[in-house]
């Protein structure tokens, strides 16, 4: 996708993205046979549903027939939030995966995996699981010294007191209502 194609769609749809109070990640126009797929990757700090995303599919649809951006070539138009396992590549990526484990690359070599417990906007304060039975141990990583970081997916997370303190907020919530 050339530039200008990427700026004159980031310009027609952040706008629509944004009254949705949702952010945009990612435009990617790909060829795929005869025709091309445009991905509109997006995400909130809440998730985004499935209903949400159909709705903004609809208005970009409408917006996109109603201008020249993406030529006469047939397209298919896919609105999407981002995978589990996406990069963490931005502050706010670290800020909604607060509480998640993560497997980060480290810019002075090897990997660290830890839970992330705090971020601010010089880093991560994480929280490194213990060996061998070993307690876990806390740790500061500025920003600077990691080169990648994925959230690490868990199948069998074992709740700790925080989740189980806010299950009970959750309870307590539904029972007032």
């Amino acid at each position: 996708m050339s530039t200008t194609q990427s700026e004159r769609l980031r310009g027609l749809l952040e706008p629509l993205i944004a009254a949705r109070d949702l952010d945009l990640e990612e435009i990617e126009v790909t060829p795929a046979g005869k025709r091309r797929v445009l991905r509109i990757v997006v995400d909130s700090d809440e998730g985004v549903q499935l209903d949400e995303c159909a709705a903004l599919s609809r208005e970009a649809s409408q917006v996109l027939d109603d201008s020249d951006v993406m030529g006469g070539a047939p397209y298919t138009l896919e609105v999407t939030s981002p995978g589990a396992d996406r990069p963490l590549t931005e502050l706010r990526h670290y800020r909604r995966a607060v509480g998640r484990l993560i497997k980060a690359q480290l810019r002075e070599g090897g990997e660290l995996v830890a839970r992330i417990t705090a971020v601010d906007e010089s880093g991560l304060d994480l929280e490194v699981p213990g060996v061998k039975g070993r307690k876990p141990t806390a740790r500061r990583v500025s920003f600077d010294e990691i080169a990648k970081a994925r959230v690490e997916l868990e199948f069998n997370r074992k709740s700790d007191k925080r989740d189980a303190q806010h299950d009970e907020k959750i309870d307590e919530n539904k029972e007032e209502a």
